[in-house]
């Protein structure tokens, strides 16, 4: 890569916050990926696409630009649809990953559970995790064992703190197993709004996505182990237009197409951030998906199908 595109890159910064779309961007400008292993596979009938990206070791996490550990997607077009039959298989499917990530982090199937709603629940494309996290089935008042609670601790525009310290203060207070988070993310492609769902151990950093870097939640910071959940509500103006180029300009050389790109962007579309038009409605639906997979895995006994 040369310096002009890597200056160009940098002016812009086409962001995602999904692992697996940062593994992509490194083969479409032929890069090596040594450190990163990514499995793929199927599940509900082939409804859900499933893509297992590893970071193995501090080269693969500086190649991709993630912290080390795993990042697990899915992906489903039926997410889109209003059919609860699909959205229980979804929800299944994620109930199944969750389980899997708490048996890699050696949580037991009794373990307290402190789940934490990031987000702004004014702002629609924003909401996912509030929303999700009002669904749950919280159990903590009820029982000693396998004991769920949950928090929604806002943005700092409201309530002049970090999420991190709010979260931070109440895993101290409470003495949780395991924090898990929910959080909008952002995309780089248009195709995985309201279609993706990404779990990862790593944590998360709130509004990185969007270069709105906040205190990162992860187990460093809070001390227990962090199960983050998200799915992408937003796509970057820039990244858009970087798409359509290629896809009309597919002959063009990937630097020339940056290039292009810079002088559309610039100076009024890069901070631009572009939702759906019926994201309120996607938002209901992926926050509904979300804490069925979540009451699925965590409170099996008292979860009610239909």
């Amino acid at each position: 890569m040369s310096t002009e595109h890597a200056e160009v890159q940098e002016k812009f910064q086409i962001r995602t916050d999904l692992a697996l779309e940062a593994r992509e961007a490194l083969t479409e400008d032929g890069r090596q990926t040594s450190g990163i292993v990514l499995e793929e596979w199927e599940e509900a009938g082939g409804e859900v696409r499933l893509s297992r990206v590893t970071v193995e070791n501090s080269r693969g996490a500086r190649t991709i630009g993630k912290p080390k550990g795993v990042y697990l997607t899915m992906e489903a077009d039926a997410l889109w649809k209003n059919d609860g039959g699909i959205h229980r298989e979804i929800a299944e499917v994620l109930a199944e990953q969750i389980l899997w990530f708490f048996a890699r982090m050696e949580i037991s199937s009794d373990a307290s559970v402190l789940t934490a709603g990031l987000g702004n629940p004014e702002m629609t494309s924003d909401s996912l995790g509030p929303q999700a996290a009002g669904n749950l089935c919280i159990t903590r008042n009820l029982r000693k064992a396998g004991r769920v609670s949950a928090i929604v601790p806002g943005v700092m525009a409201q309530t002049g703190m970090e999420a991190a310290e709010i979260i931070r203060g109440v895993v101290k207070e409470t003495r949780p197993d395991v924090l898990l988070v929910i959080d909008a993310l952002a995309a780089r492609s248009v195709r995985r709004l309201g279609t993706t769902i990404q779990l990862t151990d790593t944590g998360i950093q709130p509004g990185s996505g969007v270069g709105n870097h906040r205190n990162h939640i992860d187990r460093i910071s809070m001390g227990i182990p962090v199960l983050a959940i998200g799915a992408p509500t937003v796509v970057g103006a820039a990244a858009i237009v970087y798409d359509a180029v290629g896809q009309f300009m597919e002959e063009i050389e990937e630097q020339e197409r940056y290039r292009i790109v810079k002088e559309l962007v610039e100076p009024n579309l890069g901070p631009m951030y572009v939702t759906p038009k019926d994201v309120d409605e996607k938002i209901r639906r992926l926050s509904f998906t979300l804490s069925e997979g979540i009451n699925i895995a965590l409170v099996p006994d008292a979860y009610i199908e239909g």
